[in-house]
C-alpha cells in the first residue's frame, strides 16, 4: 500500500506590536534600489500594510524566547513604519501583521523573498494606470500616489492607448518596448495596425522608421508654413498636432495639411491687403516663389528710411555694449552662455535697423508691384519694387505728351476717377500625376529631365563663374565657333549674349539649392560695387584690376548656360531640334568635366520630391541597386509606390547616387582605355566586356537621354 503524501503546513501569521520588532541582521538586501523609504511610508500610509513581514522570535542564550522578533524578510517594510511612529504618525505599539518562522534559515527566508518576487510587466502596468484614469483619478494624483511624474503617467497612458492587437503582439515579445513608443505617436489604431502588418514583412521595422510612416501625410511643427501661422492659430481653427512623448520632435507634426494650407493663404492674403495701401499696382502671393522670378522686371532704387535721433542712440548704445562685452572676454576661451545669449540678440536688433524700409517715389510705386512670400525661418518675407515691361513709363516724343512722364497725364487727359485697385495674386503648385505601375524602366518623362538639367544648368553656371580661365575659354571657344565656323549646327552650351535660359519654374526645391544661394550672393556683391547709371559703366569696369576683371567675366559669362534638356513639340518646334539639344548637352557635358563639376558635391540629393516620387517603381528599385547593390532592392521590392519611394531616399543618402542626366557622361579617352583594356586580357574574358559593352549602348537609360 502507498505511503500518504505529506501536507504542507504553513507558517503561522500573528499581529505582533511593532515595539516587539527589531531588523535582523540576516536581511540579506544590502543595496538600496526601488522607491525611497519614504515613498514606501507615504504608500503604507495611504493603503496600510500590503504586505506581512516574516519573522523569526528572538532566543536568548539558553534557547527560550525573549517576547521579541526579528525581521530576516521585509526589511524596507520595517523601515518605513519605524518611519512613520518618529513622525507620530503611527502608534509604537500598533499591531503589524506577521508571518511566524521557526525552522530553515533567516538568510534563506530574505533570498527566497526578493528571487521570488516578479516586478510587473510594462504593459500591466500601463493598463493599470489607464483603469485608475478612467476610475477619476487625475494624472497627477496618480503620479503623486505611484511616485513617478506626471510625463511618466502621460507616456504609459500614450503607450495604453495603443493598438490592443499591438498590445498582444508586445505581450508575447514579438516586438521592443522602443517600437510600441513609436506606434504612440498617432491614436489611430487602424492606422497603427496597417504600419504594423507592413514593417513586420518588410524587415523594415525600426522605430525610427515606424514614426516616419506614421508621420507621412502630415507636416513638422517646424515647417516654415507651420511657423508662420503658429501652433496656437492652427489649434484654434480645429487642426490636430500628434505629438511624441518618448522623443524630442520639434514640436510635433500637423495632421490637416489642407488646413493648414488655408490659413497660410489667408495670412498671406491679409499681409498682402495691408501692403496695398501703400499704392502698388500688383502684389503676388505665393509660399515659394521659383528661382529667377524677378528675372525680365526693373527693380527700383530705393532710398532708406532715415534714422530717428532716438533710433541713433540705440544704434550706438547697443555698439557700445557689445564692443565693451567683447573686450571684456577677448581672452576668455569661451564665453558664458548668458554673454553669448546677449550679443545676439545685440546682432539681431542691429541688424534690424540695416533693414529698415526703403522709400520709393510715389510715382513709382503706382506702376511697380510687391513679392509677397514666407522665408525659410517661417518670418513674412516681403520684396517691393518690381516694375514689369509692360508698365514701364511711355517714352516722351514730343512737348505735348512731355506731361505724360512718370505717369501725370497730359493735357486734356481724364484726370477724375479712383486710384487703380492694387491687384492681388496668389500662385498655387500644380499637382502631379501619379505614375503608372507596370514592371517596365520606361525612358524618363520629358519635364522631369528637363528639370533636373535645370538644376544642373544652375549648378554648372555656379561653378563656371567660379573658374575664370575656364569661363574665357569658353566664351572664346563660342566667338570662333560663330566666326570661323558659319554652318556649325549651334554655338554649344554657353549663349553668349548674354541671355540667360528660362528655367523651369516647377523644378522642386530649385529656388533653395546651394547654387542659387552662391549665385544671388555673388550677384548682389557685384550690383553694389556697379555704379547704377550705365554711363559710368566703362570708367568703373577700367578700375578694376585684372583679377577683379576676370572674376566679374566668369560671373556674366555664367549666366548663359544652358544645360537644359528641351523636348520637341509644337511650341518649340523649328526653334530647337533634337540634334541640337543633343549638341547642347554634350557642350555641357564637355564644360562639366573642365570645371570639375559634380552634382553631388553641389548640394543635390536624391528625395522624393525631386526624382523617387516622380518615376516608376522599376525606375526607383535601380536607383537602389546601381548604389546600394541588389539585397537593398530586394527590401523594398514589395512595397507600393510611395513607401518604396520614401525608403529608397533613405537608402540613398549619403551614397552619391546621380539620376542618369545628372551623371558626367563616360569621356572618348575613358571608353578607349577601358577597350585597350579589355584587348590586354584573356580572350574569354574580352568578349564578357564586349558584351556588357554592347549592353550599355542599349541601356533605357540612354535611350531616354536622346
Amino acid at each position: 500500500m502507498a505511503s500518504a503524501v505529506s501536507k504542507i503546513k504553513l507558517s503561522p501569521s500573528r499581529d505582533i506590536p511593532f515595539n516587539k520588532l527589531v531588523l535582523s541582521q540576516s536581511n540579506v538586501r544590502r543595496v538600496k534600489a526601488g522607491i525611497s523609504i519614504d515613498q514606501l511610508a507615504e504608500s503604507i500610509a495611504q493603503r496600510t500594510l500590503l504586505q506581512s513581514l516574516s519573522v523569526r522570535a528572538v532566543v536568548d542564550a539558553d534557547g527560550q524566547e525573549t517576547g521579541m522578533f526579528e525581521v530576516p524578510a521585509g526589511g524596507r517594510r520595517y523601515r518605513a513604519l519605524e518611519l512613520l511612529v518618529k513622525q507620530k504618525r503611527m502608534a509604537k505599539t500598533q499591531p503589524v501583521p506577521c508571518v511566524v518562522r521557526d525552522g530553515g534559515i533567516a538568510e534563506d527566508d530574505s533570498l527566497a523573498e526578493n528571487d521570488e518576487r516578479v516586478g510587473l510587466h510594462p504593459l500591466d502596468q500601463f493598463r493599470a494606470f489607464q483603469s485608475l484614469r478612467d476610475g477619476g483619478m487625475s494624472e497627477e494624483e496618480i503620479a503623486a500616489r505611484h511616485f513617478v511624474t506626471p510625463a511618466v503617467v502621460k507616456q504609459r497612458l500614450r503607450l495604453a492607448s495603443v493598438s490592443p492587437k499591438l498590445h498582444e503582439v508586445y505581450a508575447d515579445d514579438g516586438m521592443t518596448l522602443e517600437q510600441l513608443m513609436a506606434f504612440s505617436v498617432t491614436a489611430d489604431q487602424a492606422r497603427q495596425e496597417q504600419v504594423w502588418d507592413n514593417v513586420s514583412r518588410s524587415q523594415l521595422d525600426e522605430p525610427y522608421q515606424i514614426r516616419r510612416m506614421l508621420t507621412e501625410n502630415t507636416v513638422r511643427a517646424s515647417d516654415r508654413r507651420a511657423q508662420f501661422i503658429g501652433l496656437d492659430a492652427y489649434e484654434q481653427a480645429g487642426g490636430a498636432v500628434m505629438r511624441d512623448l518618448f522623443e524630442h520632435d520639434d514640436g510635433g507634426w500637423l495632421r490637416d495639411v489642407l488646413l493648414l494650407d488655408r490659413l497660410v493663404t489667408e495670412k498671406l492674403k491679409a499681409e498682402a491687403e495691408t501692403l496695398a495701401a501703400e499704392g502698388w499696382k500688383w502684389i503676388s502671393v505665393a509660399l515659394n516663389f521659383p528661382y529667377d522670378h524677378t528675372s525680365g522686371l526693373r527693380e527700383l532704387d530705393g532710398e532708406p528710411a532715415d534714422l530717428t535721433d532716438e533710433e541713433r542712440a540705440t544704434i550706438d548704445a547697443l555698439k557700445t555694449e557689445s564692443d565693451k562685452l567683447e573686450a571684456d572676454y577677448q581672452d576668455a576661451d569661451e564665453l558664458p552662455d548668458e554673454v553669448d545669449q546677449r550679443l545676439g540678440e545685440i546682432e539681431i536688433a542691429l541688424s534690424a535697423f540695416e533693414t529698415r524700409p526703403m522709400i520709393y517715389d510715389p510715382a513709382d510705386i503706382a506702376r511697380a508691384g510687391v513679392f509677397v512670400s514666407i522665408d525659410d525661418e517661417g518670418a513674412l518675407s516681403v520684396d517691393r519694387g518690381y516694375v514689369r515691361p509692360e508698365d514701364e513709363a511711355p517714352v516722351v516724343v514730343d512737348s505735348e505728351a512731355e506731361s505724360a512722364v512718370d505717369g501725370e497725364p497730359a493735357d486734356g487727359e481724364e484726370t477724375q476717377g479712383s486710384v487703380p485697385r492694387t491687384v492681388i495674386t496668389v500662385g498655387g503648385a500644380p499637382v502631379e500625376p501619379e505614375d503608372d505601375e507596370d514592371d517596365a524602366i520606361k525612358p524618363l518623362p520629358d519635364r522631369l529631365i528637363t528639370e533636373l538639367t535645370a538644376h544642373r544648368t544652375l549648378a554648372l553656371r555656379d561653378a563656371l563663374a567660379g573658374n575664370p580661365a575656364v569661363a574665357f575659354a569658353a566664351v572664346l571657344h563660342n566667338f570662333v565657333l560663330a566666326t570661323f565656323y558659319r554652318f556649325a549646327t549651334s554655338n554649344g552650351c554657353l549663349e553668349i549674349a548674354v541671355r540667360s535660359p528660362t528655367l523651369p519654374p516647377q523644378a522642386p526645391g530649385l529656388n533653395d539649392t546651394a547654387s542659387a544661394k552662391a549665385i544671388d550672393i555673388r550677384h548682389d556683391g557685384w550690383k553694389v560695387r556697379l555704379p547704377k547709371e550705365e554711363g559710368e559703366l566703362w570708367d568703373a569696369l577700367i578700375a578694376f584690376d585684372a583679377a577683379e576683371q576676370s572674376s566679374l567675366f566668369a560671373h556674366c559669362a555664367s549666366f548663359g548656360v544652358n544645360a537644359l534638356y528641351e523636348p520637341a513639340n509644337r511650341y518649340n518646334v523649328g526653334r530647337v531640334s533634337a540634334h541640337g539639344v543633343r549638341h547642347r548637352l554634350d557642350q555641357a557635358d564637355v564644360l562639366a568635366r573642365a570645371v570639375g563639376l559634380d552634382m553631388a558635391a553641389a548640394g543635390w540629393t536624391t528625395s522624393v520630391d525631386n526624382y523617387l516620387g516622380r518615376v516608376t517603381k522599376p525606375r526607383i528599385l535601380e536607383a537602389v541597386r546601381e548604389a546600394k547593390g541588389e539585397s537593398s532592392a530586394q527590401l523594398i521590392d514589395h512595397l507600393k509606390k510611395g513607401d518604396m519611394a520614401r525608403e529608397a531616399e533613405r537608402l540613398l543618402e549619403g551614397t552619391g547616387w546621380l539620376p542618369e542626366p545628372l551623371r558626367l557622361a563616360e569621356t572618348d579617352a575613358a571608353s578607349d582605355a577601358a577597350t585597350s583594356e579589355a584587348e590586354a586580357l584573356p580572350e574569354f574574358l574580352a568578349d564578357d566586356d564586349e558584351v556588357e559593352a554592347d549592353t550599355d549602348e542599349d541601356h533605357p537609360h540612354v535611350a531616354a537621354a536622346e
